[in-house]
């Protein structure tokens, strides 16, 4: 069996660039899932459409995606965890640098415990630090 490579042509398809992203994007830290439109989603469910997910195929390699993020987690460094694992992944796979990621934030997602609590608000005679910094006290 030969070793030596032969120069010939290799075929990608959307499908599996679309692929290659998911599996970047929901294994990165503080992603809980794709955001999408209603009709995207119906696609989705049908098999036409990949919820959250555009990629477009040229010159460069273009993805642009919708997300939800868990709750409590920076939403800044979500998004350069997310860009950081696309670009890897399809570098790794394809040998193709990625030209732009595109990342929307469409929304959090909370854990199980539901919505968190509100902010408290202090009842109208209480002594607040404004209070305390105005009468001369020491504030920590």
């Amino acid at each position: 069996m030969s070793t030596e490579s032969k120069p010939g042509r290799s075929f990608v398809t959307r499908q599996a660039v679309t692929d290659l992203v998911r599996t970047a994007t929901l294994g990165s830290y503080g992603v809980s899932g794709f955001a999408s439109r209603p009709h995207v989603r119906l696609l989705g469910y049908l098999g036409f459409a990949q919820p959250g997910i555009s990629v477009r195929l040229g010159d460069t390699i273009d993805v642009e995606l919708d997300l939800t993020v868990a709750f409590g987690v920076p939403v800044a460094e979500v998004a350069r965890q997310v860009d950081s694992a696309v670009r890897y992944s399809i570098r790794h796979a394809l040998g193709r640098d990625v030209g732009r990621v595109t990342i929307h934030v469409a929304g959090l997602r909370f854990g199980p415990g539901g919505v968190p609590p509100t902010a408290l608000r202090p009842a109208a005679r209480a002594v607040g630090p404004r209070e305390l910094a105005d009468s001369g006290s020491d504030v920590a």
